[in-house]
């Protein structure tokens, strides 16, 4: 096994779990899973059968990763994110053959208690902050807070806030990398 799993953690037959990847006290992973290297999940996490997730991504205590979520490389989940996988759940009527797919691409921070609805988008290096409710797709770089999730800023690839309005044209620096992002059309662009 060149993954780390706490006694209580369960891992059912048919998952798979890369390398340095360390699973924390009562974890399960579900058959068919697949988990990339040098992720760490923390306490009381699960994880569903069609659940892919990449390399070097950080999940906090409670938090569930149902059916259909993808997590790319470098995405952080901060204690009891909460996703979803049905937009109209009845518990009297099976809905699995109707699952909506969840990306959340490289490098996205989701803050703790955030819920983000199925069928959406968090774009790249994407920050959603505490307690926001994620109903519609997220920009790369954006910075979103509220219920519902509305954007209020830009977040550079290291976490920091960058000096730009939300609309409009311009460029700004991070104060932590120096790396300059500029603003066109609505759209932020690493230079």
């Amino acid at each position: 096994m060149s993954y780390q799993q706490h006694e209580s953690t369960v891992v059912d037959d048919g998952a798979c779990i890369g390398d340095s990847t360390k699973l924390w006290h009562f974890t399960h992973v579900c058959s068919g899973a697949r988990i990339g290297s040098n992720c760490v999940l923390g306490q009381n996490v699960y994880i569903g059968g069609r659940v892919l997730i990449g390399d070097n991504v950080k999940v906090q205590n409670n938090v569930s990763i149902y059916d259909g979520v993808t997590l790319e490389d470098k995405v952080f989940c901060g204690p009891s994110v909460v996703f979803t996988n049905i937009i109209n759940p009845r518990s009297a009527f099976s809905q699995k053959e109707k699952f909506s797919p969840t990306l959340i691409k490289e490098g996205a921070s989701l803050g703790a208690n955030s819920t983000i609805v199925c069928g959406n988008v968090v774009g790249r290096y994407a920050f959603v902050g505490a307690g926001s409710v994620v109903s519609s797709d997220v920009s790369n770089y954006a910075l979103v807070v509220g219920a519902p999730a509305k954007q209020v800023g830009w977040m550079s690839e290291a976490g920091c806030k960058l000096d730009l309005p939300v609309q409009g044209d311009g460029w700004a620096c991070c104060n932590t990398t120096g790396k300059k992002y500029q603003l066109v059309e609505g759209v932020l662009h690493q230079l």
